[in-house]
């Protein structure tokens, strides 16, 4: 949860300087209580970043089934085609920049070969690139994500 506050926080932060023209959240549907999500994620927006930058942020609903960085690629494309945007920025935590670059540029170049796509980083707060290995959590995660993108470079292709 702080990880995903962390990277809409840093997809806004783009938003204000002018970066992109709008922003394209994922949300599933429903609440884990049956309440639908779009409408609470809506007045989140408008109170933490103010209306005018809220209103510039799109919804992509994803279902539950969608848990790995492929899949979200996937579904957020169709998203974008229905956009029809040309550009995207994927917004990710440090430790994940290349393996999400690597992943999103390989479904997109088949999905949507003329799209233009950027990749950028914020500081994920369950993970601190410098000293990795100090916390066992930092370890873990160092570990796993090597480990995906020993695969993604040896077998995704």
């Amino acid at each position: 949860m702080i990880g995903e506050r962390t990277r809409l926080a840093g997809a806004m932060q783009l938003l204000r300087q002018g970066g992109p023209g709008r922003v394209l959240v994922t949300l599933p549907p429903v609440s884990y209580w049956g309440d639908p999500v779009p409408p609470m994620a809506r007045r989140f927006l408008e109170t933490t970043y103010g209306h005018d930058l809220a209103e510039r942020v799109d919804f992509c609903e994803v279902g539950a089934d969608v848990d790995s960085t492929e899949q979200e690629a996937h579904a957020i494309g169709k998203c974008i085609q229905e956009h029809h945007w040309r550009s995207v920025i994927v917004v990710t935590s440090n430790y994940h920049t290349r393996r999400a670059g690597i992943i999103w540029r390989r479904v997109m170049r088949k999905e949507n070969p003329a799209l233009r796509i950027s990749v950028y980083d914020v500081a994920d707060p369950d993970f601190q690139a410098d000293g990795w290995w100090r916390k066992r959590l930092w370890a873990k995660t160092w570990l796993l994500e090597f480990t995906k993108l020993v695969w993604t470079e040896t077998f995704g292709r």
